[in-house]
């Protein structure tokens, strides 16, 4: 049986080497920088375009976007987010004989939430007040801004089409956007939570990229 990464593109072949680890290592680095950034001014007290972010949407807030706002909500936090969703594509990935895939996306997925934790608990940023859900300790970064951009990120690199990062960056942006609104985060926590996911994304993939490359071309053979 013909391995993976034999099949995989001499550009693949070089990822684990070049510039995406660097990259993603990068993208991760300035996540907690902003969080550092944040803890050590003022107290910790909300920046500036936190302060005017929030002040618009809580000026426009209205029962048709809390209501779409807490959907965004549901489905980017809890079991559905932590489990549902990824048992459902890690089965449709080994269903289309991508376990390689299937494991890459499991172990970004468990990485961003263990790292989301670990952030909240070490920089303890205090949440908004004007909360319209509930929530657990920790304001920094948001775990489901982090979770829709690691699923936005991994999803591009294993199914790189156009509608795909489409979908995926409506998504992680629509997720930013409830978030604030429900009052859950400050704007800046969810830019910190995008560069941590991404980054992560990235940072997972590189080791993987011949195998997942490779993969990639095995099952477009079989087809």
């Amino acid at each position: 049986m013909l391995r993976p990464e034999r099949a995989a593109t001499p550009n693949a072949r070089r990822v684990s080497r070049r510039w995406p680890l660097i990259s993603g290592l990068a993208a991760v680095a300035l996540a907690c920088a902003l969080g550092a950034l944040i803890a050590t001014r003022d107290h910790g007290l909300p920046l500036s375009i936190d302060a005017e972010w929030m002040r618009e949407l809580i000026e426009n807030r209205e029962p048709i976007w809390q209501f779409l706002a807490l959907t965004m909500d549901f489905l980017g936090g809890g079991v559905v987010a932590s489990l549902v969703v990824p048992a459902l594509v890690a089965v449709a990935l080994l269903v289309a004989r991508r376990p390689w895939a299937a494991a890459y996306y499991l172990v970004a997925t468990v990485v961003t939430g263990g790292a989301v934790q670990l952030l909240k608990q070490f920089f303890g940023r205090a949440r908004p007040e004007n909360l319209l859900t509930n929530l657990d300790f920790g304001s920094f970064p948001s775990g489901h801004v982090a979770n829709a951009a690691t699923m936005a990120a991994v999803m591009a690199i294993l199914l790189p089409r156009i509608w795909v990062v489409v979908a995926g960056t409506v998504y992680t942006a629509l997720m930013m956007i409830s978030r604030t609104y429900l009052g859950a985060h400050w704007l800046t926590d969810t830019l910190g939570a995008l560069l941590l996911g991404i980054g992560v994304a990235i940072v997972t993939w590189a080791p993987l990229a011949a195998r997942l490359d490779g993969e990639r071309a095995l099952a477009r053979e079989r087809r």
